[in-house]
């Protein structure tokens, strides 16, 4: 399966009504027109800007990055894909000017660590910027889509179910030569919000199977084999066979592919199916106005809505010790926001662009970036 761009931006619509009943927290400030703010400050935009992060947002990244230099010549934005954990890390030490991350900060990270090491004072803004599906993809030759509910990929990844030919898959998939080979799982050897992305669905939906608790790091007390980033698991996947793991969509390329049940329905993963899913989360409570963070919950995935659906954060500092350093990061996060941006990166990676509402609330936030 492949994934191709929304036709529209529609499929985000709703997340704008759920959110702007927050709105009353997070007004204030102007919005800025990201493209033409782009284009205004061409001439003036220069030096470099290192940054970290998720590797999910890789192919989306790697768009953007042209994009932007195309439009600002003089301006270098480097991105290394680390993985989410490593990135925190890197802003938190103030190695990395911004990150991607697949995770915010938790509102107990920000109070602990009170001055980012990338931050001149207290203060950070965090604003979705890629939403994307997270595919479950194995390697069977032959077989290129199974149908699969939680409990049963919860089974398979905690080691409960470990012959491809358990009653528990060939009962939802009728008509399926499946084979005796043993199953094994792959996951995430570095810290990821991919895989916490991941393991939130499986709490979420098989609390009886899957009893750890929700983390971007893998249980230490489980087996199967691991990857360094996304592609890591990925080139884990393509070179076994009878694998399965959790990947990105975007670099899930050719692998099978797991369309996952939803009252009473499989869901294939797309692009619009993981955008209904966010549009029917709300804003977590208590953080501040600058802080865009969405409470996504499988367990109440609504119908036709793809339940593995990852949110992945631009966070940045909102006052920077160097003004053409918070210049840069504002004006590139104003542009990978932008209607042009998001183009690009779904272009690029497939990934649901943001809707116009929420566009307008992510630049309210990026407005806090102090440039002066």
């Amino acid at each position: 399966m492949k994934l191709t761009r929304l036709s529209s931006v529609a499929a985000l619509g709703a997340v704008a009504a759920l959110t702007l009943a927050g709105c009353a927290a997070n007004e204030g400030g102007s919005t800025t027109d990201a493209s033409a703010d782009a284009t205004a400050s061409a001439s003036s935009l220069s030096g470099t800007i290192e940054a970290t992060g998720a590797s999910s947002q890789e192919a989306a990244q790697q768009a953007w990055v042209a994009g932007f230099q195309t439009a600002n010549p003089d301006a270098t934005v480097n991105y290394t894909s680390t993985g989410s954990g490593t990135g925190r890390e890197n802003f938190q030490s103030g190695s990395s000017n911004f990150i991607g991350s697949d995770r915010a900060f938790t509102t107990d990270e920000i109070a602990d660590q009170g001055t980012f090491g990338s931050c001149s004072e207290a203060g950070i803004v965090e604003v979705p910027a890629y939403i994307s599906p997270v595919a479950v993809a194995f390697n069977l030759p032959g077989i290129d889509t199974l149908n699969l509910d939680g409990e049963t990929i919860a089974k398979i990844f905690a080691g409960e179910i470990t012959t491809w030919n358990d009653d528990a898959i060939a009962s939802q998939n009728d008509g399926v030569d499946l084979p005796d080979t043993a199953i094994t799982p792959v996951h995430r050897a570095d810290a990821s919000g991919t895989q916490e992305t991941f393991t939130t669905y499986l709490a979420a939906v098989a609390p009886d199977v899957w009893t750890w608790e929700e983390s971007d790091e893998w249980p230490s007390d489980l087996g199967g084999e691991s990857g360094d980033g996304t592609s890591g698991v990925v080139s884990s996947i393509t070179q076994g066979e009878g694998t399965i793991g959790f990947a990105d969509a975007s670099q899930a390329g050719d692998l099978g592919q797991v369309a996952i049940e939803v009252n009473g329905e499989y869901v294939p993963y797309s692009a619009d199916a993981a955008a209904a899913l966010v549009a029917a989360s709300p804003l977590e409570e208590g953080r501040e106005a600058d802080d865009l963070v969405f409470a996504v919950d499988p367990a109440n995935a609504p119908d036709g809505s793809y339940p593995i659906a990852l949110v992945s954060y631009l966070i940045g500092c909102t006052n920077y010790a160097d003004a053409d350093t918070a210049a840069l990061v504002k004006a590139y996060f104003q542009y990978v926001v932008s209607a042009d941006g998001q183009a690009a990166g779904a272009d690029a990676a497939g990934n649901a662009p943001l809707s116009d509402d929420l566009r307008e609330q992510v630049l309210t936030a990026i407005d806090a970036i102090v440039t002066e």
